[in-house]
């Protein structure tokens, strides 16, 4: 599929439309099927708006900067008059009032939403095999798991549905899913894009970055997405730079950490010798490989699992069948209300979340979990700050082996928790990660590659050159 500049480029130049763009998406869909990524789908309005693009580039008015592309949302950040179920049942009716910023913000570039994106339930788990509303496939192989939370996003990419596509990543749910699906996922620095809009699931740890095809595309749906927002506390007043300006530059000198833990037990024997051979091959490009020691990532799924599920019981309170959300049918008073509510709205796997974070923040065990796991979080931080100062970015694996089998997790849902043991830490520390595909298409692996806070600009260049090399 094109690249989103390439495709600008032809849309400006009038070679192609923007309505068939859309009808092309729409044709895919219906000749390959949508592999369960979306949830719904905006045919009428998307062909209308570009439609009315057209018009307007024939006519030669001023247009936003991604005027024409086709683009998709997961379906926990909201669009105003669309669906947002987040993939419950307890939202499966809810129409958002009102966009999320980061939304908005590329419709105002003239983008066209093609539909809202398939997920794991509120964005728990890591296979897209949770939705109320049904599994999403792996377009690359449809008998393995496309990964999760953001499986929809990824898929629609991946399927050549759309050129881009949004999706959150709480505790890998950008990265892990764009590994398996063979396309590129960027995890931006906590803060650097609003999170107004987005259906918290754990708000220290959620943010909103792109699933595309290429690094390129990142970095140029990071440029319309990111910078500061009035509407939420976190989002940082760091300036917005151009994150396509170095792209193309070389890597001679550049110091990349090895930490020693990712690349130890528990990593397949090929996925290793597919990212060694990567890192020699940025190695004789000029790059610098040095081992870092990052020792507190022992303790990082513990640490996430109690902090994540702590915020998501508190957050996921407001569902609660009184207002917008799926309202029980045989509740005879108001407790039996919330009651029945939640436990006809939620599925098994949201339950078990809301269950542990309530155990963890209540009277008695909240400075025996919560805190220590608090504590935990800030030594993993200072991991993470020891390591930059040795080096410029750090690459790790994605994930340890080739994605899942589907079904696979049901059977053992220990292995689905460990499958974010590469991811959780970014999070945790607030730093921004991208997932990079390796090797050859049939050996599913993906390379991360980590950056200091609010260091985008030097982590796409190092990724890029390892998209150039493979």
């Amino acid at each position: 599929m094109s690249t989103i500049t390439e495709t600008l480029e032809n849309l400006n130049n009038l070679s192609i439309t923007a309505e068939s763009l859309v009808k092309d998406s729409f044709t895919k869909m219906d000749t390959h099927g949508q592999y369960g990524a979306f949830i719904s789908t905006q045919k009428e309005h998307a062909l209308e708006k570009a439609a009315r693009i057209d018009a307007f580039r024939r006519e030669g008015k001023k247009l936003g900067a991604l005027a024409g592309i086709p683009l998709a949302i997961k379906d926990n950040i909201n669009v105003e008059n669309v669906k947002t179920t987040c993939g419950s049942k307890i939202l499966e009716n809810f129409i958002s009032p009102y966009s999320a910023t980061a939304s908005q913000k590329l419709l105002n570039q003239d983008a066209i939403l093609i539909g809202k994106t398939n997920m794991d339930e509120f964005a728990m788990g890591s296979t897209s095999e949770s939705s109320f509303f049904g599994a999403t496939l792996n377009p690359a192989d449809t008998k393995l798991i496309p990964g999760g939370s953001s499986g929809g996003s990824a898929a629609v990419v991946s399927a050549g549905f759309v050129a881009g596509a949004l999706g959150s990543d709480t505790g890998g749910s950008i990265r892990q899913p764009a590994a398996c699906c063979g396309v590129v996922g960027l995890k931006p620095t906590y803060g650097r894009v609003s999170r107004y809009g987005l259906v918290s699931y754990a708000s220290s740890l959620d943010q909103i970055g792109p699933i595309t095809n290429n690094v390129a595309d990142s970095a140029l749906l990071l440029n319309h997405i990111c910078g500061h927002d009035i509407n939420d506390c976190t989002s940082s007043k760091q300036k917005v730079e151009d994150f396509t300006q170095n792209l193309n530059q070389d890597i001679q000198g550049k110091v990349i950490g090895i930490p020693k833990e990712y690349f130890g037990d528990g990593l397949d024997a090929n996925v290793k010798t597919t990212l060694e051979t990567s890192l020699q091959k940025l190695e004789k490009e000029g790059a610098i490989l040095k081992e870092v020691s990052l020792p507190s990532l022992e303790h990082a799924i513990s640490t996430y699992y109690i902090l994540a599920t702590a915020e998501a019981s508190s957050n996921l309170s407001r569902f609660d069948g009184v207002r917008y959300t799926h309202r029980s049918a045989d509740a005879k008073n108001l407790y039996e209300l919330y009651t029945k509510s939640r436990a006809e709205g939620f599925g098994a796997e949201v339950k078990k979340r809301i269950l542990l974070g309530t155990f963890v923040l209540s009277s008695g065990y909240y400075d025996a979990y919560y805190m220590q796991a608090q504590k935990v979080r800030r030594l993993i931080k200072n991991d993470f700050e020891n390591a930059f100062s040795a080096c410029d970015v750090i690459a790790a694996p994605t994930i340890a082996t080739s994605p899942m089998k589907v079904g696979e997790a049901i059977q053992d849902p220990m292995a689905m928790y460990l499958s974010d043991i590469y991811t959780v830490s970014l999070n945790l520390a607030g730093l921004p990660g991208i997932s990079v595909p390796v090797g050859k298409p049939s050996d599913h692996c993906s390379m991360q590659i980590f950056g200091k806070a609010f260091a985008e600009t030097e982590l796409l260049q190092v990724a890029s050159n390892l998209e150039r090399l493979r």
